[in-house]
Formats: structure tokens, sequence, C-alpha cells
């Protein structure tokens, strides 16, 4: 009779994670839309990248190093609107599944030089 191999358990804290931050803030008055660019420039500044609009997305190396970055922007909020931060595995974000309505347009292309007018 055949042993089966055992496959070694990767310990929890390295599991490599992804913290994806949801946002919605209020940007009616002058001191709102303040709140709202320091805010996503303390997410980028933070190693998040945008994913769709007021959704960003950062890369962790461990559960323990995720919930870092969590509680760091957590100090970090605007004092109105809505902020939520979900964590997940390396493997779980692979899953996502990305649908387009349209296909995009091609973005026009750069001059080949600079042209006066």
């Amino acid at each position: 009779m055949a042993h089966a191999r055992q496959i070694p358990q990767i310990p929890w804290g390295w599991q490599s994670m992804w913290v994806i931050a949801m946002f919605d803030l209020p940007t009616e008055t002058p001191a709102d839309r303040r709140a709202y660019a320091r805010f996503r420039k303390d997410l980028l500044e933070d190693g998040f990248t945008m994913m769709q609009f007021s959704v960003y997305s950062r890369h962790c190396a461990s559960f323990e190093n995720a919930e870092v970055h969590v509680a760091n922007m957590g100090t970090r909020l605007p004092p109105s609107g809505e902020v939520r931060f979900l964590t997940i595995t390396d493997k779980q974000f692979a899953r996502i599944r990305v649908f387009w309505g349209k296909k995009r347009q091609k973005t026009p292309s750069s001059p080949a030089q600079l042209e006066f007018f």
C-alpha cells in the first residue's frame, strides 16, 4: 500500500494577502474635496493602486502585514463618508472576474514632434 505524500502546510501568517479599500466620500464642498484628495493621496503613498473609481488594492506579504496597512489607513480616514477594507488571499484575488460593457477605445497617440501654432 502506497503512502500519500504529505504536502507541507503554509502557516496562516505566511500567506500572501490583498487589501481592497472601497470608499464613498462626499465631494460637495471644497473642504470635502480636499479631504477626498488627501485620503486618495494617502492610499497611493501607502502602496495602493486604483482598480476602479473609489476602489484601490494593495498586495501584502502576510496577514499581519495587511492588518498593519489597514490600521495605518484607518487612522487617516476623512471626517465624513464611508470607507471599507476587505482582506483576501492571493488565491482569492486571482479569481476576480472582470467584465466590460463596451470595448474601450484606444487613446489617441501622441504627436511625433512638438507643434507650435
